[in-house]
């Protein structure tokens, strides 16, 4: 269900016209649905069901104070790979009892804090991480709960940087370390075993790929069994698929539920970051010049790179529109932003009819990975963002201004 849709010739989100957020708050400028937010993750939810289920929403997508409020009044959990995130998610008021701590680099300072705030476990992606995770929580006379993450053989179709499986990995470690990872864990005195965490990559649409990470986490709980080494969860991840296709959870529930009858009580664990807000969100940005000379036809907009790097990155295509509806010929374009990088692209060949400077457009799925991965190159202060609910648009994010970019220097 799309929250952004014309009320006659107006784009708006609910009731609320694009155009006058704009207008009001200015560009570049995100505007998020609170009723999105919300049935997005009601929709997760209530597709799995049958065991206790926690889901962790993933910070690194969108950290936005209110926006993750939204989740936890929902009563979500939430997954870190910082130290900063770790204390983000404890401000929101996310209880430590259901947070997941993950991430390769994990600093022994950033360890004492999370064993400090007895969160609900550790995803260890290493053997060195730990016996580093034993030392300090031996050291603080404090148990730390650890969940290994394994890298199961499996290859999910995505794109190359959004993969984090398979033997090329940096993520996780393969199952027969996996095994030796966890008795040495057992015999730590102060580390308790919590659980089991794999994660296939992110946008994964097919749900052949969770249905495969399932088989083989059962055939790896059961050899755990046969060790006398039990689990409280088993944490399948995210990296739901979001855009014109659908992943099939009907499927996915289903092998979850088939493949770990043996144990009614595991707990089921799951990360979205991307497939809760992704949808939710939208870049609101204004036109600066159209530029038609030469063999192509630019809209140069007031919206970056800096701004929102998917489509730099990683070549992802999000949809472009205009926030008032026309009618006539429409002609093509090229989307560009105002950074000095070539690759400062939005869209590449986008019919629109008769546009003209100062008008908006709106970059849609812009809320997941947009302001989180956003910067200040080009001395360019980030942008401000707005949380709709109902009626009520409310800034809960103010723009950036010279004087923020300047504060810290020395």
């Amino acid at each position: 269900m799309s929250f952004f849709s014309y009320r006659g010739k107006s784009l708006s989100v609910g009731r609320v016209p694009l155009a006058s957020l704009a207008q009001k708050f200015k560009t570049p400028l995100y505007v998020y649905s609170q009723a999105s937010l919300m049935d997005q993750y009601l929709s997760l939810k209530n597709s799995f069901s049958g065991r206790p289920l926690l889901i962790c929403y993933a910070l690194k997508a969108n950290s936005n104070f209110s926006l993750c409020r939204v989740f936890k009044e929902l009563g979500a959990g939430a997954e870190v790979v910082s130290g900063g995130e770790l204390r983000q998610a404890l401000r929101i008021g996310f209880s430590p009892s259901k947070i997941l701590f993950s991430g390769v680099g994990k600093t022994r300072d950033e360890i004492r804090f999370g064993i400090k705030q007895k969160i609900l476990a550790f995803n260890v992606e290493s053997f060195e991480e730990l016996k580093a995770l034993g030392e300090v929580s031996a050291q603080m006379r404090l148990k730390a709960s650890v969940s290994v993450r394994i890298n199961f053989p499996i290859k999910a179709k995505t794109h190359p940087h959004t993969v984090t499986s398979g033997n090329l990995s940096k993520f996780g470690v393969n199952q027969k370390e996996a095994f030796l990872m966890y008795e040495w864990a057992r015999k730590a005195k102060w580390l308790k075993i919590a659980g089991l965490h794999c994660h296939l990559g992110s946008q994964v649409f097919s749900s052949k790929p969770y249905v495969q990470a399932a088989s083989l986490a059962k055939n790896f709980i059961r050899q755990l069994a046969m060790r006398k080494i039990s689990l409280s969860f088993v944490d399948m991840g995210g990296g739901f698929g979001v855009g014109d296709e659908t992943i099939d959870f009907s499927g996915i529930a289903g092998a979850y539920s088939q493949e770990f009858k043996e144990w009614p009580a595991l707990g089921l664990v799951l990360e979205p970051g991307r497939f809760l807000v992704a949808e939710s969100g939208i870049l609101l940005t204004r036109i600066v010049h159209v530029k038609a000379g030469g063999k192509r036809k630019f809209l140069i907009v007031d919206a970056g790179m800096n701004d929102f790097l998917r489509p730099a990155l990683y070549g992802a295509r999000h949809p472009v529109v205009s926030l008032e509806k026309k009618t006539g010929k429409a002609e093509i374009f090229d989307v560009a932003g105002p950074v000095c990088e070539s690759a400062d692209f939005f869209a590449r060949d986008l019919s629109l009819c008769a546009p003209k400077s100062g008008e908006f457009l709106g970059i849609l799925n812009a809320g997941a990975y947009g302001f989180s991965m956003s910067s200040q190159y080009n001395f360019r202060p980030r942008a401000s963002e707005v949380l709709v609910d109902g009626k009520t648009a409310r800034l809960i994010r103010r723009r950036e201004t010279f004087a923020d970019l300047i504060r810290s220097e020395a």
